[in-house]
């Protein structure tokens, strides 16, 4: 049953950002060491021990190096807004190379970069992969594993070494952008801004940038003017869409979807395929060398519902889901019939198929 409710609105903060306060990316190469002889066999991780050796002070040639409770892994990051040096975030440490497991294992200290090539952060420790683990028998017949044992997480492995300056201390003017852009959004957003303030502040420059002058009494005071501003609750009209995912069987309605009166002829067609087996055993005074014969015996039934014409159309969101449910369809049915209800004209959305 589906019940419907007046429009609510949503904050601010909810539906837009602000230019320039974003999270960025950092990626680095590192080494995980201290594994239970599932580490990698490849020449490029015995490299790179050899390599993090010589920085010690220790030359070692990698042909003379041979273990496996090390493994070359790609270590990632997402950087905060605003972020200042000391402030500690998680790493994800996925294997590269053919390690079976990273479990139990201590990321060595690892740089993590950004795009344009600086250093941010720096990540080591203990590697958790969440109660994965990774098991072969003896023989090697047989083996069982849980999760996934070759990417972990390193709880606030990462320590912050550069921040990332945004440009907000000049308190003239900011930009937000919504997260989905439309003309009405864009428009009813700077609407509420001027109503709440008072004055002509903000103006929409597109469907998804809008552009917001600070008022006089907070040219002082940024800080105050943004959290005034991003509590603001905006009544934003939805897009009519209905999503489709075929893989999983998935149908997903917006509430704005209408349907026109429209006849749907539905019919279901069922094949059945079964086998019996029938054994022929030899008489008790058979001749020698009488087999036992299995004879397969295959049914094959097909059953097709009368399809009979029902007429479905709603006004609502609910009155479409009651009358698509009178059908008594599966959703991969369901995931045909909406395709022709758009061929015909009915369905009034737009029809997203993933």
């Amino acid at each position: 049953m589906c019940f419907s409710k007046p429009a609510q609105g949503e904050r601010l903060k909810d539906v837009a950002s602000i230019v320039g306060v974003r999270e960025n990316q950092l990626i680095g190469y590192g080494l995980v060491v201290g594994l239970n002889g599932n580490g990698d066999k490849g020449n490029a991780t015995m490299q790179t021990i050899a390599t993090m050796l010589a920085r010690m002070g220790l030359t070692v040639k990698y042909n003379d190096l041979s273990s496996k409770n090390a493994a070359a892994v790609i270590v990632t990051a997402t950087l905060p807004p605003f972020p200042k040096p000391g402030m500690k975030i998680d790493a994800i440490v996925s294997a590269m190379g053919d390690a079976k497991s990273i479990q139990g294992g201590t990321l060595l200290l690892t740089p993590l970069k950004a795009p344009d090539q600086k250093v941010y952060g720096m990540a080591q420790g203990p590697v958790s992969i969440g109660g994965g683990f990774s098991a072969v028998s003896g023989g090697g017949g047989a083996s069982v594993q849980k999760n996934h044992p070759t990417a972990g997480r390193v709880p606030n492995g990462v320590i912050i070494e550069r921040g990332i300056e945004i440009p907000l201390k000049n308190g003239e003017e900011i930009q937000m952008i919504l997260h989905e852009p439309d003309f009405t959004a864009a428009f009813q957003v700077a609407k509420t801004i001027n109503q709440k303030f008072g004055g002509e502040y903000a103006e929409a420059l597109d469907p998804s940038l809008i552009k917001i002058r600070t008022p006089e009494q907070f040219s002082g005071g940024l800080m105050g003017f943004i959290t005034q501003m991003e509590t603001l609750e905006v009544t934003l009209d939805s897009l009519s869409k209905v999503v489709i995912n075929e893989r999983t069987g998935t149908v997903v309605m917006g509430e704005k979807v209408r349907l026109s009166p429209v006849a749907i002829a539905h019919g279901n067609l069922s094949i059945e395929i079964t086998t019996e087996y029938k054994i022929s055993q030899p008489n008790p005074f058979a001749p020698a060398g009488s087999q036992t014969v299995v004879v397969p015996q295959e049914k094959v039934d097909v059953k097709e519902q009368k399809a009979s014409l029902i007429e479905v159309s709603g006004v609502t969101l609910g009155e479409v889901v009651r009358a698509l449910n009178s059908l008594g369809v599966t959703s991969r049915d369901l995931m045909a019939i909406l395709q022709a209800l758009k061929r015909s004209g009915a369905l009034k959305v737009e029809l997203e198929i993933l």
